[in-house]
């Protein structure tokens, strides 16, 4: 193989996430009319000649032939071949060659503040406590006797809260898009003008992806908006989870934020195609707060879904920390997220993955989220009646994703000048 100074420190990946990739990269190495590398052929422009066309295409299908798909059977057999039998046993940072400075400083650059890995998992422990209590107010509201874990236990193995085929997960959301975007307007006074679609996740990629993701757009509106839902398992997708999700990949979430940074001409190209995950996430997971003043979750378990998304942040502040700088297990996280949460085994040994794939990138929603809420809070009381949310959010929206130091200072100097 071709790793000797990669495979003497031990920076490789874990063997259940690059077996995750050969996998992938196998449901990839397809003829070209089954491929999703053949989207563009089946797309040319309406008005392209169909000897452009025709010449386009045998141009494309011998690249494919003779480049890509033997580059990608390289690149398979090779994860295959030389990676896995190389990969390190270890989940944490914290066991790699200066892994705890390392792992410090991702975490610094994450949250774009100065809070230590400790003082993080503290916040995430308190915030995992006091949402367990709200929890507990939804269980009395449905009348569930029993404990916290046994409520988590129902919700995820009763039957109703599944749907049965793909497609109805798919035509939930469909309809819960045009539901949402009909209220907006109580809590927005800017809008994007990307257009927006609800996807199934691609086949290739199903089995490892997350219940739902966003796709942002083109500027010029060539490509929609996408929220893709994955409908891989569908069974262990809860229907309960469904608003809280959509609000923040979808509207007024990723695609609100991501659409309207994307059409600020008047910003630098690193400003409108940037950014930092401390305030994309941040106000991601903020969006998901909003449901009730938006006229959402009026069901209690859709409520109770809410807070469960928002368990989940406060629960990657925890197993973050605990894998990369306290010794966890991977097996540690994974009880850590039964014992605490309601998540089905497929969502939680996904998540469990990417902490240890991409150390520090989950701390940023909660940290991103309670800055933004802290932000709006100091604006109420500084503002009383004169406060406008709507306006609060299109000063949060409108400069980009700003690192949390300067998003204060401008909502600061904001309040000063009303």
């Amino acid at each position: 193989g071709e790793l000797p100074d990669h495979a003497e420190n031990r920076a490789l990946f874990r063997p259940s996430l690059m077996e995750r990739v050969v996998g992938q990269l196998s449901a990839l190495d397809r003829d070209l009319p089954e491929s999703v590398f053949y989207g563009p052929i089946e797309d040319f422009p309406e008005d392209m000649s169909a000897a452009v066309r025709e010449q386009l295409a045998d141009d494309f299908a011998q690249a494919y032939d003779g480049k890509l798909r033997p580059a990608y059977r390289r690149l398979h057999d090779f994860i295959r071949d030389d990676y896995l039998p190389r990969a390190r046993a270890s989940v944490g940072m914290f066991e790699l060659p200066g892994g705890e400075d390392w792992y410090a400083t991702l975490v610094r650059h994450t949250t774009t503040t100065d809070l230590t890995p400790a003082e993080i998992h503290e916040i995430g422990l308190r915030e995992v406590a006091s949402i367990h209590e709200e929890m507990r107010q939804v269980m009395e509201e449905v009348e569930f006797e029993g404990e916290l874990d046994a409520f988590f236990e129902y919700l995820r193995t009763e039957p109703s809260f599944y749907y049965d085929e793909p497609e109805q997960l798919i035509e939930g959301y469909r309809a819960m898009s045009d539901h949402v975007q009909s209220l907006a307007p109580r809590m927005f006074e800017t809008f994007p003008r990307s257009e927006f679609e609800v996807r199934a996740v691609e086949a290739f990629r199903e089995a490892s992806a997350a219940d739902g993701s966003y796709q942002a757009g083109t500027p010029d509106g060539s490509r929609p908006g996408i929220f893709f839902a994955n409908t891989y398992d569908v069974g262990s997708r809860p229907k309960w989870e469904m608003e809280s999700l959509f609000l923040h990949e979808a509207i007024p979430g990723h695609h609100y934020q991501i659409s309207l940074q994307r059409e600020l001409e008047d910003l630098p190209s690193i400003r409108r195609f940037g950014g930092n995950t401390a305030f994309v996430e941040g106000w991601a997971l903020y969006t998901e707060s909003l449901g009730r003043e938006l006229g959402l979750y009026t069901d209690p378990y859709q409520y109770f879904g809410a807070l469960n998304a928002e368990l989940w942040r406060a629960i990657r502040l925890v197993v973050d920390t605990g894998l990369h700088s306290m010794g966890w297990t991977r097996e540690d996280v994974l009880a850590y997220m039964f014992e605490n949460s309601a998540s089905g085994e497929a969502s939680a040994v996904s998540e469990a993955e990417r902490y240890i794939a991409i150390p520090s990138q989950a701390l940023a929603y909660k940290i991103g989220e309670l800055k933004i809420r802290e932000l709006r809070t100091r604006a109420e009381t500084a503002l009383g009646e004169d406060f406008d949310v709507r306006e609060f959010h299109t000063q949060v929206l409108m400069d980009g994703a700003l690192p949390l130091s300067l998003l204060e200072a401008k909502i600061d100097a904001w309040i000063e000048s009303k």
